[in-house]
């Protein structure tokens, strides 16, 4: 399928399809366009071919970039007030300890230290794109949606800090004489792309209140919206920092400085389901099946513990931070998702451990196979049971009837 615009019109048909046959079987929408995404790809139909999916990048970098954009225009001054650090200390934990436990499993299995290393400094790494769809979906409001939010926005710069003092250590278990002022950098360069991205994503989201203010029509502020998520997300992508952290931090600065961020949300909903659609068909597409037989014990391993990792670390940092009991409970779940930055810090990779690149590379892309397609079910089934996405209400009838029918049976026995 060569036409463009045909390969567009299949991908958006074929969201739409398989997004309505995950609602009937009450599934997330996005577990839809991934799994018919992956029907349509490479692996079964190759209706999109490998070809295809590389042209399709823009759309990834546009979709990933407006939900970075809208995660920010949520962190509003009155809500870090309300959470505090809770989400800063949530994120160091839950991050740290999936790089600790990945490590350690695979060091006890006999890997590699400095394979071990690289790879489990991988598992902090968390995708927003799938949880932040799933609470658009469901509307889902309170404490484990506000915390979710803040943590998956947080756990990219701890991703890549981490990443960095790992990549360090590798380099230092493997690198030749004469390293010393490459290691120092090493373990700097991450704070200093964390700091970048924010920088960048500070000036332009305060730069952006005053076109806002000149162009008073919903077209020229959506203009304004486009030009300015694009703007921030390419010269973040040129200067090779975040583009999440810089997008982020351009959609906090505004929602702080402007009146209009508001209409800014709402433009931005406006006009992304389709994109955000196209963004997960195109992802799930890219997902290989054929590499899961490949992973073997590291890959199980890898999957599993940064499962754990995870859930651990967000339960630990809940209790140390005395959150709400729901926060605990079911906020790890929540952080399975896990994709674009895993994927990139995988790439980054083959320069530090070039003998184990192949093998890293299969067990990140088989756990993020694994990971998308669980993950938002997993999501949608953990802020439910916190009660931040409400019982449709033919459910809830169901469930009075329900006890109005038992209690109807108890007064009859008695």
């Amino acid at each position: 399928m060569s036409n463009a615009l045909l390969s567009v019109a299949v991908i958006l048909m074929t969201g739409l399809l398989f997004g309505r046959v995950a609602s009937m079987f009450k599934l997330p929408s996005v577990t839809g366009y991934l799994v018919g995404g992956l029907l349509i790809g490479p692996s079964f139909l190759n209706l999109v071919t490998t070809g295809m999916l590389e042209g399709f990048g823009i759309i990834s970098q546009m979709a990933l970039a407006f939900i970075a954009f809208s995660i920010g225009l949520s962190f509003k001054t009155d809500y870090f007030k309300r959470v505090g650090m809770t989400p800063v200390v949530i994120a160091f934990f839950e991050a740290t300890l999936a790089v600790v436990l990945v490590t350690g499993a695979l060091l006890a299995i006999g890997v590699e230290p400095a394979f071990a290393i690289v790879l489990g400094s991988i598992a902090a790494a968390t995708a927003p794109a799938a949880t932040v769809m799933v609470i658009k979906e469901y509307k889902a409001k309170g404490p484990v949606t506000d915390t979710l939010l803040s943590v998956v926005a947080l756990d990219d710069a701890v991703a890549l800090i981490l990443f960095g003092f790992a990549a360090a250590i590798a380099e230092m278990l493997t690198a030749a004489h004469g390293a010393t002022t490459s290691l120092v950098m090493t373990m700097v360069a991450p704070f200093l792309d964390v700091l970048l991205a924010l920088a960048a994503g500070a000036v332009l989201g305060f730069v952006m209140q005053f076109p806002l203010k000149l162009f008073k029509t919903r077209a020229n502020r959506l203009t304004v919206l486009l030009a300015f998520v694009f703007l921030t997300s390419g010269l973040s992508t040129s200067f090779g920092v975040s583009e999440l952290l810089a997008c982020m931090m351009a959609g906090g600065v505004l929602t702080n400085v402007s009146k209009e961020a508001p209409l800014m949300t709402d433009l931005s909903d406006r006009i992304t389901p389709p994109l955000y659609m196209m963004f997960f068909v195109v992802s799930g597409a890219g997902l290989n099946i054929s590499i899961l037989p490949s992973i073997g014990l590291i890959g199980v391993v890898y999957i599993l513990f940064r499962v754990f990792g995870k859930m651990l670390g967000a339960y630990t940092g809940a209790r140390i931070m005395k959150a709400p009991k729901e926060v605990s409970n079911y906020l790890g779940i929540t952080l399975i998702p896990q994709a674009g930055v895993a994927i990139g810090l995988a790439t980054a990779s083959q320069t530090l451990v070039p003998a184990y690149a192949e093998q890293i590379t299969a067990v990140v892309l088989a756990g993020t196979l694994v990971y998308e397609l669980v993950g938002p079910v997993l999501t949608k089934w953990a802020l439910t049971k916190a009660g931040d996405i409400e019982a449709p209400v033919k459910d809830i009838q169901a469930q009075e009837s329900y006890n109005n029918f038992v209690c109807q049976i108890k007064l009859e026995i008695i």
